[in-house]
């Protein structure tokens, strides 16, 4: 476990014997200290974590990383220059630590716990399903070794090394999800975790506002492959389907180790099957074997989910059965959750974000269950000069799927406008820019025959759709 002497060494401080105190969490939000816990204060727009010191250790915290003066009663010990005798004498809990920028300091203890540890990292990145697959495959791993995966969208400069420093010297494996918005963003996420094994799903469109192009948005998501040690230590494992993620082979000098549902991957599945809530059926195939594999999870694009699942633990060395036990007991859709209306109507939420890809997979969902298909569907954000291609391309698959469809947001009116193009009819097609009415729409006309996917980008916060209609459990 982390303790005081590895942030002050890490820090380029002498490592003083009395500086045993153990460290088991580390957190950005004073509400969520605990006992012992690190508080690091970071300056927000809004926000200044500075103000929350107190809250901190008020919730049992024991140190603080600063980089200003605060209020308050506090001792405080400065780490821009070296530590005296006396403040070595003196490095009892509360403490805040004075440093120059809390989040370097944050990245500089992190990179040097990391370092300090023996245990594989796997990294995972990719424009969808990086997180379906790190929680996946962090329960098979779990199975088999002591794992840690980073908690929710703890994929950044900050959340990754906050990550990082929960783990203990038994952890055998983490499972790191990484976050890209801009070039050199994953490459210095790899200077912190330093991955032995690099996952690459897919190169989309999400982002495109701030990354670019997508060969930009492939370039990034390439700095993890190109990060890894050389076989056979390092191993990348790649979307043998998608173009861009299949040409990064020729960028790393790991091993390379190729997932898809072409017969030319490594590891491959066909006679794939939705079966609705029900999950999924397919035959996966893996040197010379061959298995029938029924799994919960939902919708046929999750085969892309099992099989990088059971690639890395291949990888890691598990064998089929614990790597089959593992990818049956992950039951919970991790992102869409489905519902029941107050009239009995099948609700697919899938309302935490969107992006061409993933709402393409989400209408191929709607599309496998039975009954009347009304799709909701409203702004993709961050397209970039992919926002018009992208809601386009929604609107035609919209059209082959949907009986009814309805749009809520500006953007969304590219895809009621896609969808009447491809021969929707036009009365089966409604526009919304208020939430409440669209609300209204669906309570007066949803029946108990009908199935409604509710799919944005989070910022429409679509999630209050279902929350109107859900029944009362």
């Amino acid at each position: 476990m982390l303790k005081l002497a590895d942030i002050l060494e890490a820090l380029n401080q002498p490592r003083p014997q009395k500086a045993t105190a153990a460290i088991p969490h580390a957190v950005i939000d004073s509400r969520q200290a605990q006992a012992a816990s690190l508080f690091i204060a970071i300056p927000g727009e809004k926000v200044d974590g500075h103000d929350f010191v107190a809250d901190a250790f008020a919730h049992g915290a024991s140190f603080a990383l600063i980089q200003r003066e605060i209020s308050g009663d506090f001792k405080t010990i400065d780490l821009r220059s070296t530590l005296s005798q006396k403040d070595v004498d003196e490095l009892d809990a509360p403490l805040c630590l004075l440093v120059d920028n809390t989040v370097t300091a944050l990245q500089e203890i992190a990179r040097f716990w990391r370092n300090k540890l023996d245990l594989r990292v796997i990294g995972i990145t990719g424009s969808v399903g990086k997180s379906t697959t790190k929680e996946l495959a962090a329960q098979t791993l779990g199975l088999r070794y002591r794992t840690l995966k980073n908690f929710g969208n703890l994929n950044n400069e900050i959340g990754l090394p906050l990550t990082v420093l929960g783990l203990r010297s038994d952890h055998e494996r983490a499972i790191l999800e990484m976050g890209f918005y801009v070039p050199g963003e994953i490459d210095f996420l790899c200077k912190i975790a330093n991955p032995q094994v690099g996952v690459v799903t897919n190169i989309g469109t999400v982002h495109a506002e701030r990354a670019g192009s997508q060969e930009e948005i492939a370039r990034g998501k390439a700095e993890l492959v190109q990060a890894l040690p050389p076989a056979p230590e390092g191993v990348a494992i790649l979307n043998y389907d998608d173009i861009r993620v299949r040409e990064m082979a020729k960028m790393t000098k790991a091993h390379v180790f190729f997932y898809g549902l072409s017969p030319e991957a490594d590891l491959w599945a066909d006679n794939v099957e939705g079966l609705g809530l029900d999950g999924i059926r397919f035959r996966l195939h893996y040197k010379q074997e061959t298995l029938h594999i029924h799994l919960p999870l939902i919708g046929r694009h999750s085969v892309h989910t099992a099989l990088r699942t059971a690639a890395i633990c291949l990888v890691e060395g598990m064998k089929w059965q614990g790597i089959l036990n593992g990818l049956r007991a992950g039951r919970a859709q991790l992102r869409l959750v489905a519902a029941r209306s107050k009239c009995g109507a099948l609700i697919l939420d899938d309302t935490y974000n969107a992006s061409p890809a993933s709402t393409l997979a989400a209408l191929s969902l709607l599309e496998e269950m039975d009954g009347q298909h009304i799709a909701v569907l409203g702004d993709m954000l961050e397209l970039g000069q992919y926002e018009q291609q992208g809601h386009e391309i929604i609107g035609l698959r919209a059209a082959e799927i949907a009986d009814i469809l309805l749009t809520f947001g500006t953007r969304a009116h590219i895809i009621a406008k896609s969808a009447r193009k491809a021969g929707m009819p036009t009365d089966r097609i409604l526009e919304f820019e208020e939430k409440e009415t669209l609300i209204e729409w669906l309570k007066e006309n949803l029946t108990s025959k009908d199935t409604v996917l509710i799919k944005g980008s989070r910022g429409l916060r679509m999630d209050r759709i279902t929350a109107a209609l859900e029944a009362e459990k």
